[in-house]
């Protein structure tokens, strides 16, 4: 892995690029290099594996800086009779013989990098977003790390989606983006489990044999679990000299897991301890690093971080790590109760560059280390798109076809069949922030450290119950929440969206101080997605927004859509209530404080007195006794309710309504329509 970074059209690029340089210097020690042009700078930081060339490259008036590992590089050089010192050199060379499109369709590799043709600058990360690329339109500059841009006073950077391509023009300044395929969901394979275990093997020995390094020392993440274990013993198989290396509190899960793994199958391990006084006085460093306060984020980067540390002392060049197995094979309790599993498992890969992929990056680069993923292999994703969801996920195990593929690689059956334990939980460095924290919550504790917002979100906001809560979550979070995003609806029945009232929304804004954007639709299927996205691309360019927030449940048609709107909008998606348990999520709405009341009721066991009244803890009684006699959703995400949120632990006013009349529009079905409200004190 490299650094690269640019800047473009303004008065001081060369020295935006220098200082840039500096503050992601552990990107490449091996080389670097500034190329400078009437209006523009471009550099880059060498961390080699594959030859010495230094960058940026130039070739036929093209000049390329990339961040890159190209798989195939050897077989494209054949291919079209190139003659490149390197893979990086085969890509400009390449693009330059048959075109920017063409040349990322055939590469076999992960990569990003900024590409100077014929007076536009072209940025490209690969699909998946291994490599990681940030951007910001004013002034026009990028680099590998946010932080190198942020430092400076560059605000509003922004990531690049991986499944677009930006293109700036250097004369009329201008930014487009061009789209480029994901991966899709395939005919699923009608072969038995067996076929698929062995398919599923020799895919995984594929992709590790195509990212050994030559020349240079190897290690691996190592945590004895099935993901960790199976590169181990593959690699072991292959003849390459590596070490595992575990980093955890003492006693941990993880720590025994790997040591008895280790054992069982011959490993060389090494193990880095840390305990509560390590971790507080590396914190701040830890933070800045990911340049994240997020719990989870920091929890998962606590053990990988002296993993890291360790792997540096014993000079390794390219550390592997199972990232990306429980996106392809159903890993997380988010895919017990999915409608499709592999639909999930698409939108995991989606999500996977914002929640864990930049994270890793930028911690095994500040050891000067290259991580490689064999699970994230193209191949391989989709290969495992096309297994069906029984043999990924029952009852009792997740990831059942992966694990019958370890067997099949000789893996003990103890270690195949471990249950996973999540990285934070099974290092115990979640346990140790929870000690550190003391009587603050674990985010107000981590912002001590890195006093900065993670993203900058806008709530796809109903006034309901479930996008107040899912606010609330991304608050705590320490996200920074820029606008609620509204759409008024004419249709009753549609699909996507509730009915929320202008007028109550406006309030609700005022009451917790945070802007409401609106937009407007008949609510008739499919093209209500138009409208939608016309209004997330303004609150967007408004509010210079990163992401969006749904409070989705259960509803795969909401929360698709929506990740699909998104995805062509290049904004990054949060569902923080996905799949949480019904009942768990309104005692957890009463528990924090909110005050609710129905607004609308459509469903057998309902009738006017559900409507106007405070939502109670017998309330939901109530709701368990329906939920067992006719079906009825406990939240109301099958349309049995809707929601109005008077008051929660962000509001600084509460809402109050002065007038109103309850409507019956049939023996179960009732609605209330709000007169006049007013805000109050609390």
């Amino acid at each position: 892995m490299c650094g690269v970074i640019g800047a473009f059209n303004t008065g001081n690029h060369n020295e935006i690029v220098r200082t840039g340089m500096k503050i992601m210097h552990d990107r490449g020690k091996d080389g670097e290099r500034i190329v400078t042009g009437k209006n523009y700078s471009l550099g880059h930081l060498l961390h080699a594996v594959v030859k010495f060339v230094n960058q940026p490259i130039e070739h036929e008036g093209s000049v390329l800086a990339a961040n890159c590992e190209i798989y195939n590089y050897k077989e494209l050089i054949m291919e079209y009779s190139l003659d490149p010192g390197n893979d990086a050199e085969l890509l400009l060379k390449l693009i330059n013989k048959i075109g920017l499109s063409k040349a990322l369709a055939l590469l076999d590799g992960v990569y990003s990098f900024a590409l100077i043709k014929n007076d536009k600058v072209f940025l490209a990360r690969d699909l998946i977003g291994v490599k990681p690329l940030w951007y910001s339109i004013n002034p026009f500059c990028f680099a590998s790390e946010k932080k190198a841009l942020e430092n400076q006073g560059i605000n509003n950077a922004e990531e690049l989606n991986p499944r677009k391509i930006l293109v700036y023009d250097l004369k009329t300044k201008k930014i487009i983006f061009r789209q480029r395929k994901f991966f899709a969901l395939g005919k699923e394979y009608s072969k038995s489990i067996e076929e698929l275990a062995c398919l599923v093997k020799e895919s995984l020995l594929k992709s590790v044999v195509k990212r050994i390094p030559e020349n240079v020392k190897v290690g691996l993440l190592f945590s004895g679990g099935v993901d960790s274990t199976i590169i181990a013993v593959i690699l072991k198989k292959l003849g390459v000299k590596f070490t595992c290396y575990s980093a955890g509190a003492k006693g941990s899960p993880d720590i025994e897991a790997a040591g008895k793994a280790a054992e069982l199958h011959g490993l060389d391990l090494k193990t880095a301890y840390f305990d509560k006084e390590m971790v507080k006085n590396d914190l701040e460093k830890i933070c800045n690093l990911i340049e994240s306060n997020n719990v989870v984020k920091v929890g998962v980067a606590i053990p990988f971080f002296y993993a890291g540390k360790l792997a540096q002392k014993d000079k390794v060049k390219v550390l592997f790590s199972g990232l990306g197995s429980e996106e392809l094979f159903a890993g997380y309790a988010r895919f017990e109760k999915a409608h499709n599993v592999n639909d999930e498992c698409l939108l995991g890969l989606k999500e996977l560059y914002e929640r864990d992929l930049y994270r890793d990056d930028v911690i095994t680069m500040h050891y000067n280390i290259e991580l490689r993923l064999p699970f994230l292999d193209y191949d391989l994703v989709r290969k495992s798109l096309r297994i069906p969801g029984k043999f990924k996920i029952n009852n009792d195990f997740k990831k059942i076809i992966l694990r019958r593929a370890a067997e099949e690689l000789e893996v003990h059956k103890s270690i195949a069949w471990r249950k996973k334990t999540a990285a934070q939980y099974g290092s115990r460095s979640d346990k140790v922030l929870e000690q550190l924290s003391g009587p603050l919550t674990k985010s107000e504790f981590l912002r001590k450290f890195y006093d900065k917002k993670n993203l900058r979100l806008g709530v796809l906001y109903s006034s309901g119950k479930d996008s107040n809560l899912a606010l609330s979550v991304m608050m705590r979070q320490n996200y920074d929440i820029k606008c609620l995003i509204t759409m008024i609806n004419e249709n009753a029945d549609s699909f996507m969206f509730h009915q929320p009232v202008k007028k109550i929304v406006e309030l609700q804004s005022r009451a917790m101080n945070i802007p409401a954007i609106f937009g407007y639709t008949k609510g008739v299927k499919e093209d209500e997605l138009n409208d939608l996205k016309k209004l997330i691309r303004k609150a967007k360019k408004e509010f210079h927004l990163d992401g969006v927030v749904t409070g989705a449940l259960f509803s795969n048609y909401q929360r698709g859509r929506v990740k699909n709107v998104c995805e062509e909008l290049g904004l990054k998606t949060f569902n923080p209530l996905w799949h949480k348990e019904q009942l768990l999520e309104l005692k957890e709405l009463l528990r924090e404080g909110f005050e609710f009341i129905l607004v609308k009721v459509a469903g057998l066991g309902f009738g006017k007195s559900w409507l106007n009244r405070m939502i109670s803890a017998d309330d939901l009684k109530k709701l368990e006794e329906l939920n067992r006699k006719y079906g009825v959703n406990v939240a109301g995400e099958g349309g049995e309710y809707e929601s109005l949120v008077l008051n929660a632990p962000f509001y600084d006013k509460k809402l109050k309504i002065v007038e109103s009349e309850i409507v019956e529009d049939g023996e179960n079905t009732a609605h209330l329509v709000i007169k006049k409200a007013e805000l109050d004190d609390k």
